[in-house]
């Protein structure tokens, strides 16, 4: 009988609904259904609390080969949310870009900061402007949830971030500002590289 065959066995003979045994292990609903339709496995923390919680031994929960992929599993979803927080935190670094002089103003190209451009076209520096803060609040964002067991929304949040971060650089140049341009395309480069190396690992597994 597999692990999930098994939860599912457990779990109707203590007369739990996934609900109820979602609040006894401390994980969601959404965690449950996935164990018992075989789409994933717990991690080693929730095997323990499933044990103990059944007073079954984690061996007759799962097999050494379904342990193999659980761990193989915790060790990708692991990388993952680390990629998505160091991302984040790269795009919550474009912050700076509102406050350290970094823009060219006028002929003279006086360094000032984003609220110091007076030569610029007001609608410009509201692009600007916009560009950066959605770029900051997906990196919160990406903090927030690789801080949580949510591997799949880590994944999608890299998304938008790449594609603010490619918006940003392309901004920058088009419009003349090689130092702001320079600093997000050095952004891009560190999340690129991460994403790339997180992927040539997951492969390797």
């Amino acid at each position: 009988m597999e692990f999930n065959e098994k939860l599912q066995e457990l779990r109707k003979k203590k007369g739990l609904t996934q609900e109820e045994l979602a609040k006894e292990l401390f994980v969601s609903r959404t965690a449950i259904s996935k164990w018992e339709s075989g789409r994933g496995y717990p991690n080693i923390d929730s095997l323990k609390e499933i044990s103990r919680f059944f007073g079954v031994s984690i061996d007759e929960l799962i097999c050494h080969d379904e342990i193999i992929t659980a761990a193989e599993n915790e060790k990708q979803e692991t990388i993952g949310s680390y990629t998505a927080l160091i991302c984040g935190v790269l795009d919550f670094l474009n912050v700076l870009l509102l406050f350290i002089p970094v823009f060219g103003n006028g002929e003279k190209a006086t360094a000032v900061s984003l609220f110091g451009l007076t030569e610029t076209a007001f609608w410009i520096v509201i692009v600007y402007a916009a560009v950066i803060g959605l770029t900051v609040l997906n990196g919160i964002c990406a903090v927030i949830i690789s801080r949580l067991d949510k591997p799949v929304m880590n994944k999608y949040l890299l998304i938008p971030g790449a594609v603010l971060s490619v918006l940003a650089v392309f901004l920058f140049i088009i419009t003349r500002q090689p130092y702001a341009g320079i600093m997000c395309f050095t952004i891009l480069i560190l999340k690129v590289f991460l994403i790339i190396s997180k992927n040539l690992f997951s492969n390797r597994s």
